[in-house]
């Protein structure tokens, strides 16, 4: 089993305080992001063509506050504010082919953070629900995905724990933050069937990335690899 760290924000701090690149300083985003794709994901094995295709259109820098924006296309996460970080690049590919998903399927996103993987995902299917709890990032992210032209992302403030009942049946959820356990109204809001990824663990300890399937009404578990996310937040 692999194992992935999500690094902890105070030590993601501390490296950025340490570059001496100056804010106003040109930088060249598209050829950063083809090379993301190539070397921290396509050889790292993700090969699926719709989410390869995603990464490389989506401009991850435009979801990055700007006093991090340099960094966008690095190989980690990055904070976003509110204590929340974007996940590092590869981990949102990963979680993005795991789904197997098919163009006018319709996913469940919880913890939309600054949208990012909302975008990656809106470029592969028709509809996109995304919960976010905390509700500047919830605000933030809609405008910029707005501002992107994503008609198909939808985002809601509230809490992920108990999904989107009114939306649901989904055929996949993915959930970019981190439960003890995997929330029982999430199982039934996904369809017979219907996939979901989703990192299950502890606060402060090492989680268990897990691939499930809906089958008979319950699902049938697989872990992945090992992560390190932030933890689920409860109102």
């Amino acid at each position: 089993m692999k194992i992935v760290f999500c690094y902890p924000l105070f030590l993601i701090l501390i490296l950025l305080s340490f570059s001496t690149c100056s804010a106003q300083e040109e930088i060249d985003f598209t050829r950063l992001r083809e090379a993301m794709v190539n070397r921290q994901i396509m050889d790292r094995g993700v090969n699926d063509p719709d989410v390869i295709k995603a990464m490389r259109k989506v401009p991850r820098h435009l979801f990055v506050p700007q006093e991090n924006r340099r960094f966008s296309y690095a190989d980690h996460p990055l904070p976003i504010g509110e204590g929340q970080t974007i996940s590092q690049p590869y981990i949102v590919a990963f979680m993005t082919e795991v789904l197997k998903l098919k163009p006018g399927e319709r996913v469940l996103e919880i913890g939309t953070g600054s949208g990012y993987q909302a975008a990656v995902l809106a470029e592969i299917i028709n509809e996109v629900y995304s919960i976010e709890i905390i509700q500047a990032l919830g605000e933030s992210a809609r405008e910029t995905l707005g501002a992107l032209g994503y008609k198909n992302v939808h985002i809601k403030i509230g809490d992920g724990h108990k999904g989107w009942p009114q939306k649901a049946p989904f055929d996949a959820i993915i959930v970019t933050c981190a439960p003890e356990k995997i929330p029982r109204p999430l199982v039934e809001q996904l369809k017979e069937g219907g996939r979901m990824i989703i990192p299950v663990g502890r606060r402060g300890t090492v989680q268990k990335l897990v691939r499930a399937v809906k089958r008979g009404g319950q699902l049938k578990t697989e872990d992945v690899m090992l992560v390190r996310f932030v933890p689920m937040v409860t109102p």
